[in-house]
């Protein structure tokens, strides 16, 4: 066995979201979704990131936006508040996670996420009961791509770099493991996760 432990990244990787249908569902049309989407995820105070690192209360994040973008305030609490319809579950995905962990693999999270949505995302996922450990982004206040989110991960579970292959949909997050030791794929799609997985097993 070449590697002893698989990482995940979850979004986009573990888990699809459908931020765009739920703006829609919440009655904005195409164009209003992805403005209001642009301005929640790459505002350029990066609001969203400071949620992920778990540095500001949601409720300050939500008045920063609603700042920002006074004629969106509504819609944006709304849709951090309800994050529980954001997330599409990945099950071919989950059943490998689990023959991985059946095959003898040590199975971890590495992720950037806000507390209260990390919960709400995973509290019914399957992969979530094959875990060995987890380090996401609010626990320490570190996100990928910085060093210190990867060297948190492998210094509480005593993991070697080298024995690790991380799966992420990000490329600066896989060039970043790669550059800390670790083998590392870009995750483009579904599909071609479940290959690399299956190269695995």
């Amino acid at each position: 066995m070449k590697y002893r432990n698989v990482i995940f990244d979850v979004g986009s990787v573990l888990l699809d979201y459908r931020w765009e249908d739920m703006l829609r569902d919440y009655g904005l049309d195409k164009e209003d979704a992805l403005r209001v989407g642009h301005e929640m995820f790459d505002d350029p105070e990066g609001l969203w990131q400071q949620m992920d690192l778990g540095i500001r209360s949601i409720e300050d994040i939500i008045a920063a936006y609603a700042q920002h973008y006074p004629k969106d305030a509504e819609v944006i609490r709304w849709f951090i508040e309800h994050g529980e319809y954001m997330h599409v579950p990945r099950p071919k995905v989950w059943k490998m996670v689990h023959q991985l962990k059946e095959k003898g693999y040590h199975i971890y999270l590495l992720s950037n996420y806000p507390e209260g949505l990390f919960h709400k995302h995973t509290q019914y996922a399957d992969f979530m009961k094959d875990l060995d450990g987890k380090m996401v982004s609010y626990m320490i206040h570190e996100a990928k791509p910085s060093v210190a989110i990867y060297q948190a991960l492998c210094e509480r579970n005593h993991l070697t770099p080298s024995e690790c292959i991380f799966f992420d949909d990000r490329k600066e997050n896989v060039e970043a493991a790669i550059r800390f030791g670790m083998a590392s794929k870009q995750v483009l799609s579904q599909e071609g996760l479940l290959e690399d997985l299956q190269m695995l097993l």
